[in-house]
């Protein structure tokens, strides 16, 4: 039996005992944002640390971007809703700043 046949045959068993039916997300599409905001040169490497439980400065901070627009989305207070449009565009702009300042490195080397 090949190796793909036998990783084919394991996910089919997986799937029949019902393992993967409460996965985090099941249903909903997957948002690949965080990943094509990220450098294409530097995107393994943070998904391996992100994979072992260690995210990097800019991978938070696009996380916490996230965040702020889905409680964006679900807030209707103006004042409240100014507030978290505030916190995007700091957030955001420390993001830009870090992928600038990356880039200027690489040119560098």
């Amino acid at each position: 039996m090949s190796f793909e046949k036998s990783v084919e045959a394991a996910i089919r068993e997986a799937q029949e005992r019902g393992d993967f039916d409460d996965l985090k997300g099941k249903g909903k599409p997957i948002d690949l944002d965080a990943y094509f905001e990220t450098p294409e040169d530097v995107r393994m490497a943070y998904s391996m640390l992100k994979s072992a439980g260690m995210v990097s400065a800019e991978v938070d901070l696009l996380g916490e971007i996230a965040a702020l627009k889905e409680r964006l989305a679900t807030t209707y207070e103006e004042k409240d809703r100014s507030r978290i449009q505030e916190m995007i565009r700091e957030k955001q702009l420390q993001f830009n700043i870090m992928m600038e300042r990356q880039k200027r490195q690489r040119r560098e080397k």
